[in-house]
């Protein structure tokens, strides 16, 4: 995306990197932190003229990565599944950024019809589509297809709302799609064997864990598809923040996970802080031409040590598996 900047400084754009993939090329690296926020990443950027999407943009740092896109001039539209929750959130939005350019639009991503009406309603260039909206480690629930509910939300939704504006990032010359995925990544690959636990138990923790890996593999095999298309696709670790997303997992059982993790599991963030990685996908420049990558803390995360709970997993970048999850996807949905 061809940003305007204005004021502060610029970072250089890295030369174009055609066909190179996360672990054969330099690894992206940024001034921000893990404490960064996303109006800091944001800071200087001129998104006028822009328009954005973002899914789950009522909650959680799904506000936040809305905030900073439109403060910095973008017209956002908040994808949601209770729009007058979403209308609260664009008021609010609205209110402390002085943007009018923020709207509602109602979408279920658990459901093919509320996606297909979404994409048959958007008119125009897309330049920034964030897949933000998430349900983790909830109890066994299943789509009127039959469909396991985290991988349909987190991962069928997302990648038929993305196949489904293709048209529209394409026009926008220079678009970014950021796939919100989580370290839980780390615990599964995709079973393509039994993807919606049909013949094995349901675990709630191993259903969120393939739905995102599913996001990163995602990023991987749609860079590989739409580079020529100027379409950029990225994927990343927001980083822990305590939001709505954890509504089915009590504390006790966040405490456990956290113990798990022991001294490496990271410190909470804010939800701004939350925020600032996907907003650094989505609009900095250090990041033009840069594709099929993953990102933490606002930097491009190495491959993950075996048992360490940073960074991104070997089964989450083979391409293989990339190229075999859209072929899937795409015979899920068409069935």
């Amino acid at each position: 995306m061809r940003l305007v900047r204005t004021g502060r400084v610029s970072h250089p754009a890295p030369p174009r990197e055609t066909g190179q993939t996360m672990t054969d090329s330099a690894p992206i690296s940024t001034p921000f932190t893990a404490d960064s926020t996303a109006e800091e990443v944001i800071g200087g950027i001129d998104l006028t003229g822009r328009h954005a999407v973002v899914t789950g943009g009522a909650s959680g740092i799904g506000v936040e990565t809305a905030r900073a896109l439109a403060g910095a001039g973008a017209e956002v539209t908040l994808a949601v599944r209770d729009t007058e929750a979403g209308q609260r959130t664009a008021e609010e939005i609205s209110g402390t950024t002085g943007s009018k350019l923020v709207h509602v639009a109602p979408l279920d991503l658990s459901d093919r019809k509320s996606v297909a009406a979404f994409i048959a309603e958007w008119e125009g260039p897309l330049h920034i589509l964030v897949n933000n909206a998430g349900l983790m480690a909830s109890p066994e629930m299943r789509t009127p297809e039959g469909w396991e509910m985290q991988f349909a939300t987190n991962h069928l939704g997302h990648f038929a709302l993305a196949v489904g504006l293709h048209r529209a990032l394409s026009e926008a010359g220079g678009a970014r799609v950021v796939s919100v995925s989580s370290s839980a990544h780390l615990r599964s690959p995709v079973v393509f064997e039994d993807i919606h636990f049909e013949h094995r138990a349901y675990e709630p923790w191993s259903a969120y864990a393939q739905s995102k890996t599913a996001n990163v593999l995602f990023a991987v095999e749609a860079w590989k598809r739409w580079e020529s298309d100027g379409i950029a696709v990225n994927s990343l670790m927001p980083g822990a923040v305590q939001t709505r997303l954890q509504r089915h997992v009590s504390e006790d059982e966040i405490s456990r996970q956290r113990e798990k993790a022991g001294a490496d599991a990271p410190a909470w963030k804010t939800p701004e802080q939350g925020a600032a990685t996907s907003v650094l996908v989505a609009t900095s420049s250090l990041l033009e031409g840069v594709g099929g990558r993953y990102f933490e803390d606002c930097n491009q995360a190495p491959v993950a040590e075996p048992g360490s709970p940073r960074g991104v997993a070997e089964h989450a970048l083979d391409p293989q598996a990339a190229e075999r999850l859209w072929q899937v996807s795409v015979k899920t949905l068409t069935s």
